[in-house]
């Protein structure tokens, strides 16, 4: 039986830091080419965010993930890459990183200013929690993906 899908893309992203540059262009390409992106400002504010975050990730066929100099600054950000991985693993989701002035290294190793960021928020979380965090990290960053300094 083939999975059924609500997105054809699910944009995981750190909003401070793309919102209104990056990934307000790419949303309007997709929307120019009919392409069905799941937009987290048409939640409604009753909804409840984690829920609402899983089923979408879950019923889309391809996640972007763009990331930035804060993103793992975000636990958000962090569980929903989580998931994202998840996804990858048990329904083949499609899965492209963006490293959006950020070295690829920076996100595999969680090094530098993206590794320090990342540390801070590791603290006071959950050794198990971590781990994970950093496995998908590294996963992430092993898959092909598209750099922003050879736009």
């Amino acid at each position: 039986m083939a999975k059924s899908y609500s997105y054809d893309v699910f944009p995981s992203f750190r909003g401070a830091d793309v919102r209104k540059s990056f990934l307000s262009h790419l949303i309007k390409e997709f929307d120019q080419k009919h392409i069905n992106t799941f937009k987290d400002n048409k939640i409604e504010r009753s909804q409840s965010l984690k829920p609402t975050l899983e089923k979408a990730i879950r019923t889309s066929k391809i996640a972007v993930v763009v990331l930035s100099q804060n993103y793992a600054s975000s636990s958000w950000c962090l569980n929903e890459l989580l998931e994202i991985m998840y996804c990858m693993e048990e329904f083949r989701q499609i899965v492209i990183p963006v490293y959006y002035g950020l070295d690829p290294s920076h996100v595999r190793h969680q090094t530098g200013d993206f590794g320090e960021i990342f540390e801070n928020t590791c603290h006071n979380q959950p050794e198990e929690l971590k781990v994970r965090w950093r496995g998908a990290l590294s996963n992430l960053a092993n898959i092909f993906g598209y750099h922003s300094k050879s736009w």
